[in-house]
This record gives C-alpha cells, sequence and structure tokens, in this order.
C-alpha cells in the first residue's frame, strides 16, 4: 500500500479524543498511523483538500471499519466534489453508529448529485427531529439551497425565515445562515433587505467564513483595486519613461 509522508511532528494525538477510542479496537501501531492520517485530513481539509482527500484514502485503506474513517473520507470526497463517494461513506458511517449527525451533509450531497427533489424529500424525514439546533439550521440551509436548485426562489426565502435567522445571538452558524437569506433576497430581487442582512451577516462573521463584506462593496458599487498590482504598473509605467529617456532625441 503506498502510503503520504506525514511530517516528523504529527503524532496522531492530535485527533478528537472520542475517535482515539474508536481507534483503540486496532492494533496501536495500526492506530497510530491510521490517527495520523486522520490528522493530516483535518489539517490539510481547508488549505488543500485533493490532498487531504489522499490521506483520507490512505486511512481507509488501513481502517474501512472504523466510523470515524469513514466519516473522515466522506468529508474529503465531499470538499473534492465527489459527492457519490462522499455519501457512500456517509451511510457507511451513519449504519455504523446510528447518529443522525450528518443527515444534512448527505443531503447536501444529493444536491452535489443533481438531485434537489431527494434533499427536500430527506428534510422532511423523521431524522431532521432529532438533529441538535445546528444540525437542524444546517438542513435548513441545505433545504433552501434545494429550492432554488429547483428553480423555487421564493419558497427558498420564506425555508429560511426561522425563529435562528431572526435571533440577535450570535451562533458559529449564524453568519452563514444570514448570508444565505441575503442572497437568498437577492435573487428574487429585493436588494435594499439583501444589503441589510448581508450587513448583519459580516456583523456576526467572526471568523471570516463567508465573502459578505465583498458583496455589501459590490451593492455598493465599490471597487476595489490591488494595492500591490496597482504598484507594480506604476514601476512599470516608470520603467518605460525612463528607457524612452535613455534613448535620447530622435536623429535626423
Amino acid at each position: 500500500m503506498k502510503r503520504l509522508p506525514i511530517p516528523e511532528d504529527v503524532t496522531g494525538d492530535e485527533i478528537d479524543k472520542d475517535v482515539r477510542q474508536e481507534l483503540l479496537s486496532l492494533p496501536k501501531t495500526l492506530a497510530d498511523d491510521v490517527a495520523k492520517n486522520l490528522v493530516m485530513v483535518a489539517n490539510l481539509l481547508d488549505e488543500d483538500p485533493e490532498k487531504a482527500y489522499g490521506y483520507s484514502r490512505v486511512a481507509l485503506r488501513l481502517a474501512s471499519r472504523v466510523a470515524a474513517v469513514r466519516e473522515a473520507a466522506g468529508f474529503a470526497a465531499y470538499a473534492v466534489g465527489k459527492y457519490s463517494e462522499a455519501l457512500a461513506e456517509f451511510r457507511a458511517a451513519r449504519r455504523m453508529t446510528g447518529s443522525v449527525e450528518l443527515w444534512p451533509v448527505m443531503a447536501d450531497c444529493e444536491r452535489g448529485l443533481g438531485r434537489p427533489e431527494k434533499a427536500m424529500a430527506m428534510a422532511g424525514e423523521p431524522e431532521v427531529q432529532k438533529l441538535d439546533r445546528a444540525g437542524q439550521v444546517e438542513m435548513r440551509l441545505v433545504a433552501a439551497g434545494a429550492r432554488r436548485d429547483m428553480g423555487q426562489a421564493d419558497a427558498a426565502v420564506v425555508t429560511l425565515q426561522s425563529p435562528e435567522l431572526a435571533s440577535s445571538a450570535v451562533h458559529p452558524w449564524t453568519a452563514r445562515l444570514r448570508y444565505a437569506y441575503a442572497d437568498a433576497l437577492l435573487a428574487v430581487g429585493r436588494e435594499d433587505e439583501a444589503r441589510d442582512w448581508f450587513a448583519k451577516a459580516l456583523e456576526a462573521d467572526q471568523g471570516g467564513t463567508t465573502d459578505a463584506s465583498d458583496r455589501l462593496a459590490e451593492l455598493d458599487g465599490v471597487e476595489f483595486t490591488d494595492a500591490l498590482e496597482e504598484a507594480d504598473e506604476v514601476e512599470d509605467a516608470a520603467g518605460d519613461e525612463g528607457a524612452r529617456d535613455d534613448e535620447g532625441p530622435a536623429k535626423d
């Protein structure tokens, strides 16, 4: 089996204690190897999803009967747009654990596969009621996206209207929910309201998870100039002027 390089400072101890508990079913050397690959998946998932996917495949070959490995493989496949593969891994993890936690991302995989109707059907299943508050917000976001996939823009706006949206409290999902609502409003031509909600999204976006500031600037007609690019252009222009000066006066 081809292995991928693991930096020396990655020990495997960085993984969540619940995942480490799952790996206790494996021989220690194998458990450590799997843990290191899972750490690499987590570390690379946002910045280099293709590499994260590679490490997830190694972990999967080493320990396919561990639910945490199947889940990690699912998220890595999801990050690179391999929705069919991701859905299969999420389903496997769910069978192993009995948890409904992955229900929203499974529904989003259905959207990725061009089956928004299936995602909408999942939004109405009993599993949704078993989700915690964050999971229910995720399911609402997926359902709204599915509505838009089906050309039901007005219904997407209604789908996102909820106590969570109206609340002034800020949670990890608040910025994304407000952003999605703003985007849905914009899609139905309610530009002034959309601007207000992009502003609210930006206010809640402490981690920079959305581009709400860019969307606000776009609505306000503000154009940003790349300072480095502008400096390069000035420097090039100065260089051209200098070259013309060096040529001296044209001769008859």
